[in-house]
C-alpha cells in the first residue's frame, strides 16, 4: 500500500492511522514498513492538517 491507497481527506487519514497505530502497531515506524508508505510523506500529509506524531503515545494529535 503506498500513499495514494490512503484515504486522502487528512481528517479520514488521521482516524485510520491512529486506529491502526492503537491496534495494530507498537510504531509508527512499523506501520510504515508493513504498508509500504513513506513515513516523511505521511507524517508531511497530516502536519500540513496541523497533526504531529508523538512517539511516546503512539499516535497523532
Amino acid at each position: 500500500m503506498n500513499m495514494e491507497n490512503l484515504p486522502q481527506d487528512p481528517y479520514i487519514l488521521l482516524s485510520y492511522i491512529n486506529t491502526k497505530l492503537r491496534d495494530d502497531y507498537d510504531s509508527l515506524d512499523r506501520l510504515c514498513a508493513d504498508l509500504d508508505v513513506d513515513r516523511a510523506a505521511l507524517e508531511d500529509k497530516l502536519r500540513q492538517a496541523g497533526f504531529e506524531y508523538s512517539e511516546k503515545n503512539n499516535k497523532f494529535f
